[in-house]
């Protein structure tokens, strides 16, 4: 979710404001109206609109010059912007105009759109701001999950015809090569639900199947982040300890590290930023092996802000908090995650994998590439080597199923530190390496991953008893899934 190269942290901007659309604090209610604005807001929708269906870089490229502000435009090489409008399309399959959404209290200088997307039958909106003083043109915009609106009254599911709909969906999406990746829905121990399509190696045409091993991206801080509360819980360290005691001024000065507390570095708010810098682009994979390998990547980073002033998702964070397991444990971060997250659950297929070896029944991670006369290029030469405390780990739907069951049951840590690492700290929808939702389908604990050709998730349901893993060899191949299983969920009853 926050690592990859401009481009997909353009596609970010556009995919991923989900929670602020779909539930501002402060929001009292909602209405929609099925009627498109007339004069030029209707022009700028539509235009929108058209854009995505389109599926043609030339449209893109007279919907920025015709549409949209130069400061908006120029936010972005244009290939970068073809590149986000060619990804809505391949991910939606299209989308269809519902209605206009209003909110009170009013949000001021923004229209959102609600729509349908045509591949999943989601609810989507756009959130568009219009430069009044510059002929009404877009100087904003961004693409989001909407809840459903409310002129639409859909019918309750009981279980049955809950998996019935998700069966069907997985069928759809893997007839028309959308899906490629693994997907499991399971209630308490027992698996109700599991689904399979596209190939772990598009050079030899192998096939996924269900015990394939997917990047997790950055679902490795659900491990992480564990692994501190047990050390925790054995006294070995406190939530309130400066940093400083665990890492040495060969990674920062004593300045930063006595300012950050392990409570910082677990809720994303140490003010640290993100290890995949130029340092890490321009570099040999190779080079980042272990943990202390990735210390020349943070060298000189500076804090965007006071500890615990506010809230910034943070690989270096997460990279600091393997640090400080190896200092408490004297052994190796990879090692402690093997013999007391992966071992006590029943993970067998599940470690940091190291790429240049050949692990059996791994896939291997593609982008679509319309410039390629092959149409997709692999991650290889993008990823980390070896993943670690952050990210890039590799598991499957059955290993986080039991990782979901172990850390509910009482194997991994106590109750009590579960409900620290299960609350919202911050406002933010983030605990200690988890985040943290409460919505129509109650508290909804996990994670997600993703990179350039990855992406996973987990979901568990910890009022309703479910279990939802979503693994993907592709770009934002899994979350929209996810999203969806949610909205078809919150009709069970």
């Amino acid at each position: 979710m926050k690592m990859r190269k401009f481009v997909y942290a353009l596609l970010l901007l556009f995919l991923t404001f989900q929670v602020a659309v779909a539930q501002q604090p402060g929001e009292v209610s909602f209405h929609d109206e099925s009627v498109l604005p007339t004069g030029i807001k209707g022009e700028r929708i539509e235009a929108v609109i058209t854009t995505v269906n389109a599926n043609d870089p030339d449209r893109v490229r007279e919907f920025m010059e015709n549409h949209c502000t130069e400061k908006f435009r120029n936010f972005a090489p244009m290939d970068q912007h073809i590149n986000v409008f060619l990804s809505l399309h391949q991910e939606t399959g299209g989308m269809d105009f519902h209605s206009i959404r209003t909110y009170v209290p009013e949000r001021k200088g923004e229209t959102v759109i609600i729509l349908k997307d045509r591949n999943f039958g989601s609810w989507r909106a756009f959130v568009m701001r219009l430069d009044e003083k510059n002929d009404s043109l877009i100087s904003g915009l961004n693409f989001t999950i909407a809840r459903t609106p409310s002129n639409v009254k859909e019918p309750a599911l009981n279980e049955e015809q809950f998996l019935q709909n998700v069966k069907e969906l997985m069928e759809g999406l893997i007839e028309k090569n959308i899906f490629s990746g693994t997907f499991l829905i399971a209630k308490g121990d027992e698996i109700l639900l599991t689904s399979v399509g596209g190939e772990a190696s598009k050079r030899f045409h192998v096939p996924n199947n269900i015990d394939t091993k997917f990047n997790l991206g950055s679902m490795n801080k659900m491990f992480t982040a564990t692994s501190i509360m047990q050390l925790v819980e054995k006294g070995r360290l406190s939530l309130d300890d400066p940093i400083s005691k665990y890492v040495d001024k060969s990674w920062f000065p004593e300045e930063i590290t006595s300012k950050i507390t392990i409570h910082h570095l677990l809720t994303h708010t140490s003010g640290l930023g993100s290890y995949f810098n130029e340092t890490y682009i321009k570099g040999s994979r190779e080079l980042f092996r272990y943990v202390d390998d990735f210390k020349p990547l943070v060298t000189g980073e500076k804090l965007a802000f006071e500890p615990g002033k506010r809230f910034r998702y943070s690989n270096t964070g997460m990279l600091l908090l393997g640090v400080v397991i190896e200092s408490v444990t004297g052994g190796s971060y990879f090692d402690y995650i093997g013999k007391n997250i992966y071992e006590p659950s029943g993970m067998t297929d599940s470690d940091s994998y190291e790429m240049d070896y050949p692990v059996e029944n791994l896939a291997i991670g593609y982008s679509r590439d319309r410039n390629s006369p092959y149409g997709w290029q692999n991650n290889l030469y993008k990823h980390v080597i070896k993943g670690g405390p952050a990210g890039g780990g590799f598991s499957t739907v059955k290993d986080l199923h039991r990782f979901a069951q172990a850390i509910q049951t009482g194997k991994l840590v106590s109750q009590e530190s579960l409900n620290k690492m299960w609350k919202d700290h911050v406002g933010e929808y983030y605990g200690y390496g988890f985040s943290v939702e409460e919505g129509s389908n109650g508290k909804v604990v996990g994670h997600g991953g993703g990179f350039d050709g990855i992406n996973s998730n987990l979901d568990i349901y910890l009022d309703k008893g479910y279990i939802i893993a979503v693994m993907s060899n592709i770009d934002n191949g899994a979350s929209p899934i996810a999203q969806k299983i949610g909205q078809l969920l919150a009709r069970v009853r």
